[in-house]
């Protein structure tokens, strides 16, 4: 209870009559400090109040602290606009953690995050925020613990105890912070949606009900931690649908032309939508979606669920999969031509600077991006050249940019069991490459 008196000590902030109807616990027409001091009483004598029950779930207790002061720190902040520029850092605690250990075992190991120039970068964030970026992109898988060696080996990692303290470094160094769900227990994307362990014995009801209880608790603890998100996806790489079942077992995917599964899909997205509407009511809802390669399956996708509550659409566009800029910008121009009222963001896209990432597209992709460090620079410029065609779009987020096992002693403490090369850091050296100095651009001009 101290911390929550401690956070709040300098956020007295009064809402209007009118916003005070939740949270207004005491009754005096505003949301405050008071409030919290009073449910607090409330908890702690197991009383309650008609005003009590701030989550709405039926009875008074520490969950309520929780939503209220969720609700008067979201209040507090200001309306999320504008353009952001970032990356997908979710594994850098574990890469520190690693680094870390090398340097005890061996104290003169170069192991770590350098600058282009080969100076030592001490915290990895701060540093990105000082070249530009505006905002950080952290996953959530629901538990890891159940993923495959392989998965692991891949990066799966992130409980929700895992990403909290990342998501409270990312808030407390001044970024926006987007949470991307996965609601699976390893990776989420177009050809594996698969439905967490602990749920496959969920009928569709109670599936329903467990992805709202599910995500209304993750951003409780994020937003108690300080952590709260600014965008928020609910699904990763969605194309077809979440939560599709166990694998091997029956699979409800979406399809263009079949809409079998989607009521379905849009029950789950609708009970994501209003749980995060309700502790983190100033976050973007972001849907994403990665057929830039396909794009009749990609408007459909959105067509479909035009009756969900979201803000923005988010896409994946990495050249070796999904094609030239000419593929995306022809995408952006209907999607911001049909979809008026709704924001844009590339969540998630990358380019190799060393050893090609094989894909549909590669070939073409090399022919005007080199896979060298002046390729990859090379392709963000033109990325954010065409991005800035489009009034719409309002974000890019790199993956995976923090991958660096340069001094790491491969038996026993490598992070990925492959080096994955289009981060912006070189693996060899531990340098920044030249494309991280590109992306602040995006914000810039």
């Amino acid at each position: 209870m101290k911390k929550i008196f401690l956070l709040l000590a300098a956020l007295t902030v009064a809402l209007s009559s009118q916003a005070a109807l939740k949270g207004d616990v005491n009754g005096d027409g505003e949301v405050s400090i008071a409030d919290v001091t009073m449910l607090v009483d409330l908890v702690l004598n197991d009383n309650s109040s008609d005003n009590s029950d701030v989550n709405a779930d039926g009875e008074t207790g520490i969950a309520d602290v929780t939503a209220l002061v969720g609700i008067i720190l979201s209040q507090g902040e200001e309306e999320i606009a504008g353009r952001v520029v970032g990356g997908d850092i979710s594994l850098l605690p574990t890469y520190e953690e690693h680094q870390a250990a090398q340097l005890r075992a061996w104290s003169s190991s170069p192991t770590g995050y350098y600058t282009m120039t080969g100076q030592r970068i001490d915290d990895v964030i701060t540093y990105v925020k000082e070249q530009g970026w505006t905002a950080a992109r952290v996953r959530l898988f629901v538990n890891p613990a159940n993923a495959s060696a392989e998965d692991v080996g891949q990066g799966v990692r992130q409980s929700l105890e895992y990403i909290t303290p990342l998501c409270a470094r990312i808030k407390a160094a001044g970024l926006r912070l987007m949470l991307d769900f996965h609601y699976s227990d390893s990776w989420a994307d177009p050809v594996k949606q698969y439905t967490p362990a602990e749920w496959v014995g969920l009928n569709d009801y109670q599936l329903t009900n467990k992805i709202y209880e599910y995500t209304k608790a993750c951003l409780e603890t994020l937003v108690a931690a300080g952590g709260a998100p600014d965008y928020i996806q609910t699904g990763n790489e969605i194309s077809y649908g979440m939560l599709w079942g166990k694998r091997g077992g029956t699979l409800f995917k979406c399809q263009m032309g079949d809409d079998a599964n989607w009521p379905r899909f849009i029950s789950l997205l609708k009970s994501a939508g209003k749980a995060c509407r309700e502790v983190c009511p100033k976050a973007k809802i972001i849907l994403h979606n990665e057929r830039v390669a396909k794009p009749e399956m990609l408007y459909n996708f959105y067509t479909k669920l035009s009756g969900v509550d979201y803000d923005i659409i988010g896409l994946s566009y990495y050249p070796y999969y999904h094609g030239l800029l000419t593929n995306l910008d022809n995408v952006l121009t209907r999607l911001e031509t049909v979809y008026l009222s709704k924001r844009i963001m590339i969540v998630e896209t990358g380019y190799a600077h060393q050893y090609a990432i094989s894909g549909d597209y590669s070939t073409q992709a090399q022919a005007v991006w080199p896979v060298t460090q002046a390729g990859q620079k090379k392709f963000v410029t033109d990325l954010i050249a065409t991005l800035h065609k489009h009034e719409a779009v309002d974000g890019i987020f790199w993956w995976f940019p923090e991958a660096n096992e340069y001094g790491l002693d491969w038996t026993n403490f490598r992070v990925n069991d492959a080096w994955y090369n289009g981060n912006l850091w070189s693996h060899e050296t531990g340098r920044a490459t030249q494309a991280l100095y590109e992306l602040k651009k995006f914000v810039e001009d």
